[in-house]
């Protein structure tokens, strides 16, 4: 998911080809642009311009793939900005072009690339998270005289449909009455709920939700954490909107300002810092579509316990107590019912082509409990960077903090994403993985991704796989690519510090000139998915 706002861990360098010169060079620093030359750079970017890609196309390899390179980092809109670009034989890991490689960059969302890798080896492709329903205290026929406890185990892909089928089973097995409270245990997580440096003002943005190891997501977007909220247009011009919330059960304060009005759409949802008022404003036309708005819950815990509870209710369940949060299962307490979510190879979509920050960040901590024995970032993070030196990436030389790369305390640098790549090709999940990653040009969203609208119109459409990443100044694009003497390449390429709204077109016209840089010869196609 990319958010105008940051993960991490370093790369040894690979071996720099005989025939290629010395191509190491700081991280660029161009003059200062005046702002008018920034807008008129912004309209150059064209993978069209004679300037751009069409220079690339007067040389041959070698020397073809670092003037490429070089010809779109002469953009005036890097002005002033700090770039690092690496791309590397995917086969050999020799390295073809540097540029600041080894510079430390806030990677964004380029940091799930070794979040999910991580989870798949240390969790396994088949991993399914569990939530489960059990009984502490007496039970006589259809009564529980004690408490109903719902542990979870941070599955980020548990919906409300997933909770009605807990609570349906809960009430195959006869109970129909408890007098005691609904625990809502999430201790398989710490209490930290907010990332290290994840900003205040995204708090309401469904990308930065609070992270418990108990936790619902309104569909199957899988954004834990939040609520959808509905703006409907009301039978009365100027008539107060309609607005709903959902998931059923969620309990939230709904201050509504907006109204409807003729022809013009323009709804705001945000909500207030640590409680969970949700206050809408603006307007909606009269004949438009309900506007949709994903907005962060206050308490993901309690919030999972709601919809639980109005879902045992449903199914002729009472629970006379109040709901509590955060208290561990007894160790004493009676399974009632368990529900298994999808198998963690399945997840992989919905993580990297929609970059969900929110299931990034419940891996982090899982992969954490799992291997460490603790439900943390930090946790998390210490087996991640275990696992990437075991891939031999240099860890000593990156940071990262979060899995999902929205923390502006993660550094990496490129050539670390680049020795990655090369590596995670031998994984034996490495199929799953590389097809789960955005494809560039296709129209399909669980295909194209965060790609799907980009590299339009150009050799780089259904050849480039790549992660994007994007905060407030800074953007990243690093995957594989087959270039046009069909070797199979890796890249990353990552700017920080930049002033332009958007420099993504700069970093699809790397990938697109990697794609058709001048072929020095011809040989057979090689998949670049397919591990040698």
């Amino acid at each position: 998911m990319t958010r105008v706002r940051a993960s991490a861990l370093t790369v040894a360098a690979a071996l720099t080809l005989a025939a290629l010169p010395a191509l190491a060079q700081p991280a660029l620093a161009l003059p200062t642009l005046a702002q008018p030359a920034l807008a008129q750079a912004a309209t150059r970017l064209d993978f069209a311009t004679p300037t751009g890609l069409g220079r690339a196309a007067a040389v041959r390899e070698p020397a073809a793939i670092g003037t490429a390179i070089d010809d779109v980092l002469a953009d005036p809109v890097l002005a002033g900005a700090q770039v690092g670009v690496v791309v590397a034989d995917a086969r050999t890991g020799a390295t073809l072009v540097d540029r600041g490689g080894a510079h430390r960059l806030l990677p964004a969302s380029n940091a799930k690339l070794f979040t999910s890798a991580a989870a798949l080896s240390i969790l396994g492709p088949e991993h399914r998270f569990g939530t489960e329903a059990k009984a502490s205290g007496m039970r006589r026929k259809g009564s529980l005289t004690g408490d109903l406890y719902l542990r979870g185990e941070g599955d980020p892909a548990l919906t409300p449909e997933g909770l009605d089928a807990l609570a349906r089973d809960v009430a195959a097995t006869g109970l129909r009455d408890v007098t005691g409270n609904l625990v809502a245990d999430d201790t398989s997580f710490d209490s930290r709920r907010l990332g290290l440096e994840w900003a205040w003002d995204d708090e309401a943005f469904s990308g930065a939700a609070p992270v418990s190891a108990l936790t619902v997501a309104p569909d199957q977007e899988y954004l834990a954490g939040t609520v959808r909220v509905k703006v409907s247009p009301s039978p009365v011009d100027n008539g107060p909107a309609r607005v709903s919330v959902s998931p059923f059960g969620a309990r939230m304060t709904v201050i509504n300002q907006a109204v409807t009005a003729p022809d013009t759409t323009s709804i705001s949802v945000t909500r207030g810092h640590g409680n969970n008022v949700l206050t809408v404003t603006g307007q909606i036309a009269a004949k438009a579509e309900p506007d949709v708005t994903p907005v962060t819950v206050w308490d993901a815990t309690t919030l999972t316990a709601e919809v639980f509870r109005a879902a045992l209710r449903r199914h002729g369940v009472r629970v006379r107590g109040r709901i509590v949060a955060g208290k561990a299962t007894p160790a004493t307490a009676e399974p009632v019912a368990r529900h298994a979510g999808p198998p963690l190879r399945t997840l992989l979509a919905p993580l990297l082509k929609r970059s969900n920050n929110n299931m990034s960040e419940l891996l982090v901590k899982a992969i954490g409990r799992r291997a460490a024995g603790v439900g943390s970032w930090a946790a998390g993070t210490n087996v991640i960077a275990a696992y990437l030196a075991r891939l031999g990436v240099d860890t000593t030389t990156m940071r990262q903090v979060d899995g999902s790369g929205l923390s502006r305390r993660n550094l990496v640098p490129p050539a670390a994403f680049a020795r990655f790549l090369v590596a995670v090709r031998s994984e034996p999940w490495f199929p799953a993985w590389y097809a789960a990653l955005p494809v560039a040009g296709h129209p399909d969203p669980m295909i194209g991704g965060t790609l799907s609208k980009r590299m339009l119109g150009t050799v780089a459409v259904g050849n480039v796989r790549a992660k994007t990443g994007t905060l407030t100044g800074a953007s990243a694009l690093s995957g594989y690519v087959t270039g046009p003497d069909h070797r199979p390449l890796v890249f990353s390429a990552i700017v920080n510090n930049h002033l332009s709204p958007s420099v993504t077109l700069v970093l699809d016209r790397i990938a697109v000139a990697l794609a058709g840089y001048p072929p020095a010869r011809t040989g057979p196609a090689e998949n670049v998915g397919a591990a040698r």
